[in-house]
């Protein structure tokens, strides 16, 4: 069968390596891809927010399937395009989108069907939410409500901190996306990414991860779209796995089904565990960038006719088996990420890199020019690696970093730190 992949980050070669893997496929395209992606797929200069030329490409090639990677082509409505034109496409309609697309909306979902979640009240008027934080104080979360590429959230600690927050939204510092605002209460606990496939009507769990979000070591700095990751995630056993699906996955499946907008694809739950269990922090509505590709790295056997089913409405009679052996990823991002960078600079050592034992180099913001490979984007590649331990695979992920020579890029030290801990009974 032919599929055609959309995007060109690290989650996007994760997929195209896993896909390309299936002996079902036959061929595979990827719009528009990445230096790594064209080891796997091949690229094509589509302009993904262009719908019409995606769709008329898929009728000229014949495709069978179209995967979905990131989230804004999705908000967009695009697999509603594609299945107007009788296109088979993985990911959410436009509608069931809303639950990434819109934190307001998802939050209102939560509070009407009981999904466990923070506090929280809606903003259109910068002094009515400042009323707000005043009256709760810190800390508290202030979060731009529309898509804002992973970085829309302010984890305020002091009063001062979420004041600025509020002003920098509602003055366009995230456009469109900060023209309302979620304020809610701080949750304390444990963070973890948990991610289940859907069909509408069915729910069939995935995986489990932890990510880092903030930019340096020891959790300083901005916010950023991750900048590391590993599964699976020790705090989510068994117990804390069941009451995720049926406290929060189950109910929001529900709950958007009887809206007339089914949820099909990933749903990826950013969870706190607290004391009294797991909380909604919030949906993203497919794989997360870096968690898809410790995922990809665990998932045993064949991820396509996983999709299909999504699609079909056949996950039911499905299931999945994952490797026991934890799975690391270290982000390396250009100087000056998550704010202004430089493109362009040269980066040597990859191949050498991915000899490492137990190592697989996927490309997030790179490309190719006259047999070099160069840093085009913020995040630019994660280096990943498995292990008996996460130990074993923070160790292995670090040997091959430490192969690579990119002057102009940077990385945290200290990915997968907690699980490391943990291990050592610490």
């Amino acid at each position: 069968m032919n599929i055609l992949l959309l995007g060109s980050g690290g989650r996007e070669h994760a997929l195209a390596w896993k896909i390309a893997g299936s002996p079902l496929v036959t061929k595979l395209w990827c719009a528009p891809g990445n230096a790594g992606i064209a080891r796997e797929a091949e690229c094509v200069a589509l302009d993904i927010a262009d719908h019409a030329a995606v769709i008329g490409f898929c009728k000229a090639s014949k495709v069978d399937l179209v995967v979905v990677g990131p989230e804004a082509p999705l908000a967009a409505g695009i697999v509603d395009d594609l299945a107007a034109a009788g296109i088979k496409a993985f990911g959410p309609g436009k509608a069931a989108a809303q639950l990434e697309s819109s934190k307001g909306f998802t939050k209102d979902l939560c509070r009407d069907n009981g999904v466990p979640t923070a506090e929280y009240e809606r903003f259109r008027d910068a002094g009515a939410a400042k009323d707000y934080i005043h009256a709760h104080g810190a800390p508290i979360v202030i979060k731009a409500d529309g898509l804002a590429a992973g970085k829309g959230v302010v984890v305020a600690m002091t009063l001062d901190e979420a004041l600025a927050a509020v002003d920098m939204m509602f003055e366009g510092g995230f456009g469109a996306a900060g023209a309302e605002v979620v304020v809610e209460e701080f949750l304390r606990g444990e963070e973890a990414s948990f991610f289940a496939l859907c069909d509408g009507e069915h729910a069939m769990p995935l995986a489990t991860a932890q990510d880092h979000k903030r930019a340096f070591d020891g959790d300083e700095g901005p916010n950023t779209g991750g900048m590391g990751a590993y599964s699976p995630a020790p705090v989510m056993t068994d117990e804390m796995c069941r009451r995720t699906m049926d406290e929060i996955i189950v109910p929001t499946l529900r709950a958007m089904r009887e809206k007339g907008a089914p949820f099909k694809g990933v749903l990826f739950a950013g969870l706190m565990i607290t004391e009294q269990g797991p909380k909604l922090i919030e949906y993203n509505v497919r794989f997360g960038d870096p968690e898809c590709q410790v995922l990809m790295l665990r998932m045993r056997g064949d991820i396509v006719p996983a999709l299909f089913a999504a699609c079909d409405g056949q996950l039911n009679h499905f299931s999945m088996r994952w490797f026991p052996d934890p799975a690391l990823t270290v982000v390396m991002a250009a100087k000056g990420y998550p704010g202004s960078y430089a493109k362009g600079t040269r980066i040597d050592g990859i191949d050498e890199a991915a000899k490492a034992g137990g190592v697989e180099i996927f490309h997030a913001g790179t490309k190719e020019e006259d047999g070099r490979i160069l840093a085009s984007g913020g995040r630019v590649l994660n280096v990943c690696a498995l292990g008996n331990t996460v130990a074993e695979a923070q160790a292995r992920a670090y040997e091959a970093v430490d192969r690579i020579t990119w002057p102009e890029g940077f990385c945290r030290r200290d990915i997968g730190l907690r699980a490391v801990a943990r291990e050592k009974g610490e």
